[in-house]
């Protein structure tokens, strides 16, 4: 007989992958307060955890949490003393928010990320925001993503909060004329989300958040059919997630790219990914994301048996930088280098970063150990690995 305990656990936390953002982005979207739609949203979670096993799992595990979360935020107003001013107000959101007509945008976690986006929030805190609020991330896997400190991470989002709170602004959707101009942190958002859920291939929760990046990509390239980037995110994440299967040997172990069996590829989402190219190259000029799409691309040519065109993709990376130069970008550029001109040349592109830049940034490591192996540096590409 299952334990009651475990299968309540493993119902939340089957809800937790699947409705987390959801219910986040209806409570901030009905409440105006991110943090407060948070915090309802764990407290919900936790009473899940309590009751579930003693009074069984609910039909409709969602829509429990969700007014379990709204008791919540009403219960706190009523313990701060409030209940004068503050019930009438959330009474008066909710009429509000019910009476509004429905946004263009058909999903209530884009809705929320695109709120995120609002320019009257810091520029560097979108993406990370929208990270946390929507899809579930915490500021040690945020901060990694954006190479800094969680306990940076974790402060510079509580100020963005506050300051949100603070200046009254309501998280609003914006018209559709509004969209394009939020969309590079919705986009750098979810292509980060896609990158935290990539690290273990055999978990259904990473899975899950590379299946949803990949939807939520898919959505707003509907949304936006004139804009190439969208379609450009797409096809990176296809090509990415088209590899999975041969990311790991039998026995767990990295595979690298070049080594991969093209036989595990899914040829489905090649052939999608190469699709959303065309029609994005149709759009109109290349950005970031089409840039990376096209190095990806270059690969799939192992895929049909042809050889990789390494001086193609030096090229590109070299235009990737000009459009976004960061440090992940130039290693990838270094590493192209040693492909066309030898390690040594790769090695000496690495040594133009700044210690204070790579410290802590493991893939820095691993391709400067890399090249110093191939280079014949025994020593020091063991002290790198």
């Amino acid at each position: 007989m299952a334990d009651p305990q475990i299968e309540a656990r493993r119902a939340a936390e089957a809800a937790a992958r699947q409705s987390y953002g959801k219910l986040v982005a209806i409570l901030a979207a009905q409440f105006r307060n991110v943090a407060r739609a948070e915090d309802a949203v764990a407290d919900a979670f936790r009473k899940a955890l309590e009751t579930w096993p003693d009074r069984g799992l609910p039909d409709r595990p969602e829509a429990w949490l969700a007014t379990a979360a709204k008791r919540r935020i009403i219960d706190d107003a009523r313990k701060a003393g409030r209940r004068r001013d503050a019930l009438p107000h959330l009474e008066r959101l909710l009429e509000e928010r019910q009476s509004m007509p429905r946004s263009e945008i058909p999903d209530e976690r884009l809705r929320l990320i695109f709120a995120c986006a609002d320019p009257a929030i810091d520029p560097a805190m979108r993406a990370p925001l929208i990270l946390q609020a929507v899809l579930g991330f915490d500021a040690a896997a945020i901060g990694s993503a954006f190479l800094v400190s969680p306990a940076t991470m974790g402060q510079r989002l509580v100020r963005a909060k506050h300051k949100i709170a603070a200046s009254g602004a309501a998280f609003t959707v914006p018209d559709s004329e509004d969209l394009p101009a939020r969309l590079p942190p919705v986009l750098d958002a979810i292509y980060a989300g896609f990158g935290l859920g990539w690290s273990d291939p055999a978990s259904d929760r990473t899975r899950d958040l590379s299946e949803e990046a990949i939807w939520l990509a898919s959505l707003i390239g509907s949304l936006l059919p004139e804009a190439p980037e969208p379609k450009g995110l797409l096809a990176l994440m296809l090509f990415a997630h088209a590899r999975r299967a041969a990311r790991r040997n039998p026995d767990g172990a990295y595979v690298p790219l070049d080594d991969q069996d093209t036989g595990l590829w899914d040829a489905e989402m090649i052939r999608k990914a190469l699709e959303q190219m065309t029609a994005g190259a149709k759009a109109g000029p290349p950005g970031r994301y089409m840039i990376e799409a096209a190095i990806q691309s270059n690969h799939v040519a192992r895929w049909v048996g042809q050889p990789v065109d390494r001086a193609r993709i030096g090229s590109l990376y070299d235009d990737l930088w000009a459009a976004h130069p960061t440090v992940s970008v130039f290693i990838g550029r270094a590493a192209s280098r040693a492909d066309t001109d030898g390690p040594e040349a790769g090695l000496a592109l690495l040594g133009e970063l700044g210690a204070d830049q790579v410290a802590a940034y493991q893939p820095y490591w691993s391709v400067k150990a890399e090249l110093h192996h191939r280079a014949g540096q025994i020593d020091a590409a063991r002290d790198a690995f």
